[in-house]
């Protein structure tokens, strides 16, 4: 099932400055150079389109649909309030985004980006089973602030391009340090809602849309809180389901019940998940303990 989104004008939810240090292969961020001088002048342009609030689009896209791929699967994680893993190196996240677009003009060359706004003003924590307000959240003047924008490996490109196929964002990744290796810096505890930039490239850039979809919204953390949460990635990422099934044809088997599913659990364990999928109740943004999951595992999906 797809879900439209809402287009927004350029004026709603404001982008902090670019962090322009990082590599830009691969769909990273801008960095220094004569190789990256344009894609600094999109991400300059982006910037202001947002801040300044100009009208958005022209007669060419006024026909513009950005729909959300997979969007029972985002609804079922939003229902019990989703949660993404943010680590020093970066991790992948799971739902991945991917949306479906039509109505560009197949002959003009467009970026996308994706932007991750906060959600709300709080910092949360997780207490008896669900999430509840603890205190006003980090500013981006208190020295961890936005992240930067997450550039598409496949910008620029025609608009044909971007139609003929859902556009995916599997390579984000999230952390929470800033190391300049390209990812996008989130604080732990906060939640954060995804915005996608579609922008028009040619002697003037023009920000085309600006778009959100509410079910995509995540709390950042650093080890899964909600076993929910953790019994669903297991479920729906095939990355976690092969894991899984590595370690348990490696062990004893021994049969346990939870949530009212049958798994195969692990000798003196009483829980059916290795201990990485566990939830941690001590939670810090500066200093968070996270147990690596796949070790062995060069990208991450969890």
């Amino acid at each position: 099932m797809k879900v439209e989104g809402l287009q927004e004008d350029g004026g709603s939810g404001s982008v902090s400055s670019v962090d322009q240090s990082a590599t830009g292969a691969g769909g990273s961020m801008c960095s220094p150079g004569s190789a990256e001088r344009c894609m600094s002048r999109l991400l300059s342009a982006v910037e202001s389109e947002l801040q300044a609030g100009r009208e958005k689009g022209d007669p060419t896209e006024r026909e513009l649909r950005v729909t959300l791929e997979d969007a029972e699967l985002w609804k079922k994680f939003q229902h019990i309030t989703n949660e993404m893993i943010v680590t020093k190196n970066g991790r992948r996240m799971f739902p991945v985004l991917k949306v479906s677009v039509s109505g560009l003009d197949p002959s003009s060359m467009y970026s996308f980006l994706l932007d991750f706004v906060p959600a709300d003003s709080c910092r949360w924590k997780f207490v008896n089973g669900e999430w509840v307000a603890a205190g006003r959240a980090e500013s981006r003047s208190e020295g961890r602030g936005h992240g930067g924008i997450y550039i598409h490996p496949d910008s620029p490109n025609f608009g044909a391009h971007w139609m003929k196929a859902a556009v995916s964002f599997n390579k984000v990744k999230l952390t929470n340090k800033v190391n300049g290796g390209g990812q996008i810096m989130l604080n732990s505890l906060h939640k954060y809602e995804p915005q996608l930039h579609i922008v028009c490239v040619g002697s003037r850039h023009r920000l085309v849309s600006n778009v959100s979809f509410k079910e995509t919204q995540f709390i950042a953390v650093t080890a899964y809180q909600n076993e929910e949460i953790t019994a669903l990635k297991i479920k729906y990422n095939p990355f976690a389901k092969a894991f899984l099934d590595a370690k348990e044809s490696s062990l004893p088997l021994t049969s346990h019940h939870h949530h009212g599913y049958k798994h195969h659990g692990y000798p003196g364990r009483h829980t059916p998940y290795p201990t990485a999928y566990l939830p941690h109740r001590s939670h810090s943004s500066g200093n968070s303990v996270f147990v690596n999951v796949c070790r062995k595992s060069k990208n991450k999906v969890l």
